[in-house]
């Protein structure tokens, strides 16, 4: 039987996954830079793509699934917002490797400063 602990990281990852995975199209992103400036209706989403209606809204159930988007029905009215909270998580997962690129930058910069002092 898996620990509690094991069972809790497992859903952690499931959930990152599901917003790596939503991450990972750029209709998908396109839709959360929209509804960063607030609150739409699906048909407002949908409205500068060249895709349909229905494509649009399989892309913001894929949003919902990763909890990045809540929507909020009236009848067949679907007001859709931006929940940015799964996204800090991805940031500090990808945080959590930001020393290993540090290191990259300094040494390519120790590199870069030993080429110029040996300019002629």
């Amino acid at each position: 039987m898996p620990s509690i602990a094991r069972i809790a990281e497992d859903t952690e990852d499931e959930a990152l996954d599901a917003v790596f995975f939503a991450l990972s199209d750029p209709v998908r992103r396109a839709i959360l830079d929209r509804l960063d400036a607030g609150p739409l209706l699906v048909s407002e989403i949908a409205a500068p793509f060249a895709i349909s209606l229905q494509a649009v809204s399989r892309h913001i159930q894929v949003l919902v699934r990763a909890g990045l988007v809540s929507q909020a029905r009236s009848g067949r009215i679907s007001r859709c917002s931006l929940d940015a909270a799964p996204l800090a998580d991805a940031a500090a997962w990808i945080n959590r490797y930001a020393k290993y690129w540090q290191g990259q930058f300094e040494a390519l910069a120790r590199h870069l400063e030993r080429i110029e002092r040996e300019k002629p």
